[in-house]
Order: C-alpha cells, then sequence, then structure tokens
C-alpha cells in the first residue's frame, strides 16, 4: 500500500493537465479494485460548469453536466451537508427523494453506477468537492477495499483536490492576472506572515526560489513591493 500511494503523489507532482490527473488516481483505483471514480468540484458561481475528472462512461458525465444534476444529486447534497466518507446505492435512492433525483438515479444505473463510496472534500479554500468511486455493483474487493482504506481514501483525495484546485482552475488568477501555481502558492503564504527562508522551508523549497516565486509574483502584478502584491490576493479574494 505504502508504494502504491507513494507511486499516486508522484504522479500527482508531476500532472500539469485533466488527462494526468486522470492516469493518476485511475492507476490507484485499479491497483485498489475500486473500479471507475469521478472527482467534482462545484463551481464557485451558480451559472459555471462544475470540473469534472472522471473515468465514468463519457456519454454520462457529458449528459450529467449538461443538465446540470450536480444541483440535485442526493449524493453531492450529502457530501455538502457532511465531510465525513459514506456509502451509497440503489437504496439510497428510496427514500425522501424528488421524481428528478430518482431519474438521476435511474439513468446513472444504465451507465452502470449504481453502488459507490465518496469523499466529501471541504478544505475552507472554495467550493465543496467529492470524490467518487463506483461500481454496478456490490462486490468483495470493493467492499473490503473501503472498509479498510477509509482514512488513506480520504487522504487520497485531499491530496487530489489540492493538486487539481492549483493546477486547474482559475484561482491562480488575480485581477485577471495568472500566476503559475507556485508563485500564488508562496504569495498566499506571504498574505499569512510567513518570510521567504519560511515559505521555502513549508513548501520544501530554498529561500532564493522562494524569492523568486514572490518577485515574478509582484512582477506581473505590476506593484512594487510583496506587501502591495498581497494586497492584490486579498482584493482578489474578497471578490469570489
Amino acid at each position: 500500500m505504502h508504494r502504491v500511494f507513494q507511486n499516486f503523489i508522484d504522479q500527482l507532482s508531476y500532472a500539469e493537465d485533466a488527462a494526468a490527473f486522470t492516469e493518476a488516481m485511475a492507476a490507484i483505483a485499479t491497483a485498489l479494485d475500486l473500479s471507475c471514480f469521478a472527482y467534482l468540484a462545484l463551481p464557485s458561481r451558480l451559472r459555471r460548469k462544475p470540473l469534472v475528472i472522471s473515468t465514468y462512461p463519457a456519454n454520462w458525465v457529458t449528459h450529467y453536466v449538461h443538465n446540470q444534476y450536480q444541483r440535485l444529486d442526493p449524493v453531492i447534497t450529502q457530501a455538502l451537508q457532511n465531510p465525513e466518507p459514506f456509502r451509497w446505492g440503489l437504496e439510497f435512492s428510496s427514500t425522501h427523494l424528488s421524481s428528478a433525483q430518482q431519474q438521476l438515479f435511474d439513468e446513472a444505473s444504465q451507465f452502470g453506477i449504481r453502488f459507490g463510496f465518496t469523499v466529501p472534500i471541504h478544505d475552507g479554500h472554495g467550493p465543496v468537492a467529492a470524490l467518487t468511486f463506483a461500481c454496478d455493483q456490490r462486490n468483495a474487493p470493493f467492499e473490503n477495499c473501503v472498509a479498510s482504506n477509509v482514512r488513506v481514501l480520504q487522504l487520497m483525495a485531499i491530496y487530489f483536490h489540492a493538486h487539481v484546485r492549483h493546477k486547474l482552475t482559475h484561482e491562480n488568477r488575480i485581477g485577471g492576472i495568472t500566476l503559475s501555481p507556485r508563485e500564488f502558492e508562496c504569495l498566499e503564504w506571504s498574505s499569512r506572515g510567513k518570510s521567504a527562508w519560511e515559505i521555502g522551508s513549508i513548501l520544501g523549497i530554498s529561500r532564493r526560489t522562494a524569492a523568486f516565486h514572490l518577485d515574478n509574483a509582484r512582477a506581473k502584478l505590476g506593484v512594487r513591493t510583496i506587501r502591495q502584491a498581497v494586497v492584490c490576493l486579498a482584493e482578489a479574494k474578497s471578490r469570489r
């Protein structure tokens, strides 16, 4: 398990696009007999589409996003209400669901999505996300893996979400200017009062490299000092 998890972390470190993130999660899911997965990050604004990275059937994902099913999906509703991981299945659809929600479950089952295990992700940095592993029928390998590795799967979800958030979302934009994930990360730590040396220690880079990223961020934002860059960051966050 340690080697599988370490390979997963290594793949996340090098991933730069949705395809690479899909490959990383698919590899560890296969190693753990967890079949297909879907990561969904809710949009920060109502009219925007959610970010979906998944090995679910492509037709189902397209249909789900087009119909904005994340707004009525009972699995997402539960993920919003409770940060603890949970199992779900067809029996989940038999209690207190609207006809539209029941239809969603019926449609999903046609694509082999009948049972699953979902990890809600509430990281305090933006809208809630969720990572789900699903299968078409209950089976011992799936159930045993979930039962034995709940906290590991939760940790996987958190790592995955953190890397995706830094590399694939628009949260690295400040006033219409895009910073690199590392520039944004260093600036965030600076906004918390950390020096270049402290930032380097936290991120596992040298003080000089941390200062380099901070200076790049300052230059891109067109300000004279890091403090002014931090103010720009705070103003951008207040508008989200």
